[in-house]
This record gives structure tokens, C-alpha cells and sequence, in this order.
């Protein structure tokens, strides 16, 4: 069996090799750790074939995929080569009132290939915690976490609820440092889980409190892999069955995606799902159309507006909700590192789905503008037709 990700994989996946300080941290992470490690031109041939370097699980895809209109191209004041070179662009699509206006593909990615999206994969657990409140597996967001995974009794966790992880407010220590072998994401790698107990909360179950419940934001991407634990102890079901029965059938993706595994061999919440970029606009479009299928939305009532209000505020009107990012004009993306965005805009009725392979995890200040001035672009000329 290959080496699992073992590593908090939203964050690890942030590192440099400089950053991990430690031989030792470096040869803990995993094959798919260290896929990041690679040279950007290997790394994006890494990033369609991920399932070759982490075990998977397949979110199984329709056998008749929902089809998408196409409208007439869009015609950007700006040089979309240009744009395409600036944010080392994959692929990129948008989607106007329904219709496919602009798709475009660079990097050997192709309509037939898959691109791993990373913490996308955060507002889709996300949206699977909704699902599973309004099919009765979870009470409610304010239930404790506790009630679902009940070897953190007796932790920190005991009073966090459910909420407190989808906004990360647990109140809970945790050090995101990715410049310090002390910091949790290192130690997390060398820890060796208690017998019977699966890793993720094995480790979660050893922090202590910083804060009181619900009074701070401390991004924990620690706490969205618990997330994934919740989903699985609560409806019974792998996150890749459920996301299958939910979403990817019923609403008519082409075709399988695939979701990394961990060391327990369960679906990472907080990371690591590779599909088309087709059905990534899909799923912008399933969540901007209410989250239904045939008429009937999946999600209980107010759902998407409560996951998509801004929790925290942060620079420049950016905010976060329920694992989502949020922008002022009730626009919002599911992010991944090295570029990877799904943006809805419900009031405006687009979609902008960007694959990405940055030279660093979070990009610099003048890809992240550019990728401001690309969507600047595409507004105004769809506003201005």
C-alpha cells in the first residue's frame, strides 16, 4: 500500500521544503505531500493524476450527465493568453445565466482530464454537513461535537459544536505556523495514533483550550478533517458515497471524480478532491440554483445563505462562513491552494471556475491581482453586452 496522506493535507500542502526545517518532517509526509515538492512544470502533470500518488476513493458520476447550454463567447477587453500566462491557468470557465461563455484549457489539461482542487474540498464537506442535517443524521449546527465523536470527551472539545467547526471558532490551540517543526501541522506527522482511535482525532484530542468556545477565528484546517470524522460517524457512510448519493448522480456529473485518502484510509474533509472542470461548474451551478435536485432542495431551509454570510470579516471586506470564503455583493468561493477557485455570484447569476498550478501555494501579490483583474474583466464585459 502507498504512503496516505498523513499530514493535515490542506496545510502541509502549503509548505516548502526550506519551510519543513527537518530531514525528518520531509521524509514523514506523504507521496502526495511531496508531489508538492516537485518542479512546477513536473507538478502539474502531478495534479491530473493525482490517484497515482494517494490511495483514492471514486465519487461515482451519472450515467447520463446534465447537459450545459453554451452561449456566445465572451469577448474580454483583456488578453486571455496574457491572463492565462500570469496565473499559470489550467483551465478556466464561466458560467452566464445558465450558459457556458467562455472555457478555455493550457497545461495538458483537457475536457477529459481531472485537476485536484484541494480545500474546495472544505465548502463540499461543507455542504454534506447541510445535506446530512436535512436527511436527519445531524440534528442541527449547534449540536456538540461530542455527541458525534465521543472520544474527544474529556478533550478540549468538549462544548464545541458543530458550528464552532464549520466557522473555526472552536477555541481550541492550534498552531498553523508552516515555518516551525513545533507547530501542529509538524507534530501531527509524527504522531503515532492511539490504537483503534483514527489519527485525525487521536491527535485533535491532545490540544488544549486557547480561547472560549466561539469567541475567536483560528484557522484550523485540523478541525475541517474532523468535519469529514462527524460526517462519516454520523450518516454512517465514506464522505465519497455520500457526496455520490447526494450530488454527483442525482444532479448529473460526467463523469467519477476521486477524493484522497488519509492513513485510516478515510476521505480527508478538509482537502484533496480532483474532477473535471465541467463538474466544478456544475457544482457552482448546483449551489447557486438552491442546492436542489428536481426541484427539491437537498439542504434545509436558509442553508446556503447562513454558510455564505460572513462569520469573520478579514482585509479588504473578505470574510468566511461556513468553510466558505465570502466577498461583499453576496459573491463566494470555495479556495484551493495554488489557484484553485470556484466563485459564485447569485445576485449577479455567474460562475468562475479557476485551475490553477501558482509557483507557490498561495501565490504572490501579482498573480492574486491578476486574477482580480481577469474577473474584473469577465464582469464588466457580461455586464456590458
Amino acid at each position: 500500500m502507498k504512503l496516505i496522506l498523513k499530514a493535515i493535507a490542506a496545510i502541509i500542502f502549503a509548505l516548502n521544503f526550506s519551510a519543513c526545517q527537518s530531514l525528518a518532517t520531509y521524509n514523514a509526509l506523504s507521496d502526495r505531500d511531496k508531489v508538492l515538492f516537485l518542479p512546477q512544470s513536473e507538478r502539474e502533470i502531478a495534479f491530473t493524476e493525482m490517484e497515482k500518488h494517494s490511495d483514492v476513493a471514486v465519487i461515482k458520476a451519472s450515467n447520463v450527465p446534465s447537459p450545459l447550454k453554451t452561449g456566445p463567447s465572451l469577448n474580454l477587453s483583456g488578453d486571455l493568453d496574457a491572463y492565462f500566462e500570469a496565473q499559470h491557468l489550467a483551465g478556466l470557465i464561466v458560467i452566464y445565466k445558465g450558459e457556458i461563455r467562455l472555457e478555455k484549457y493550457a497545461k495538458g489539461l483537457n475536457r477529459d482530464k481531472s485537476w485536484s482542487s484541494f480545500s474546495i474540498a472544505k465548502s463540499i464537506s461543507s455542504t454534506l454537513i447541510g445535506a446530512a442535517i436535512k436527511d436527519g443524521y445531524i440534528k442541527s449546527v449547534d449540536d456538540l461535537v461530542t455527541d458525534y465523536i465521543p472520544e474527544l470527551d474529556g478533550s478540549a472539545y468538549e462544548g464545541v459544536t458543530v458550528k464552532h467547526l464549520l466557522t473555526m471558532t472552536s477555541g481550541v490551540k492550534w498552531n498553523e505556523n508552516y515555518n516551525s517543526v513545533k507547530s501542529d501541522v509538524a507534530k501531527f506527522i509524527r504522531h503515532k495514533p492511539d490504537e483503534n482511535i483514527n489519527s485525525t482525532v487521536s491527535y485533535m484530542r491532545t490540544l488544549e483550550r486557547a480561547e472560549p468556545v466561539g469567541t475567536r477565528f483560528n484557522y484550523s484546517t485540523g478541525e475541517t478533517n474532523l468535519v469529514g470524522v462527524l460526517l462519516r460517524k454520523a450518516t454512517g457512510k465514506t464522505l465519497s458515497s455520500y457526496l455520490s448519493e447526494k450530488i454527483w448522480k442525482p444532479y448529473g456529473m460526467e463523469t467519477d471524480a476521486i477524493w484522497a485518502l488519509d492513513q485510516d484510509g478515510e476521505e480527508i474533509g478538509g482537502c484533496c478532491i480532483s474532477a473535471r472542470l465541467r463538474d466544478y461548474a456544475r457544482f457552482g451551478q448546483f449551489i447557486m440554483d438552491g442546492a436542489k435536485i428536481d426541484g427539491v432542495p437537498i439542504l434545509p431551509k436558509g442553508w446556503i445563505e447562513s454558510a455564505t454570510t460572513s462569520r469573520h470579516v478579514f482585509a479588504k471586506n473578505q470574510g468566511y462562513g461556513y468553510l466558505w470564503w465570502t466577498y461583499p455583493n453576496q459573491t463566494y468561493i470555495a479556495k484551493g491552494i495554488f489557484g484553485q477557485e470556484i466563485a459564485i455570484a447569485p445576485s449577479h447569476d455567474y460562475i468562475i471556475v479557476t485551475l490553477s498550478n501558482w509557483p507557490t501555494a498561495t501565490g504572490n501579490a501579482d498573480i492574486r491581482l491578476n486574477r482580480r483583474q481577469m474577473y474584473r474583466d469577465i464582469v464588466d464585459t457580461m455586464f456590458g453586452e
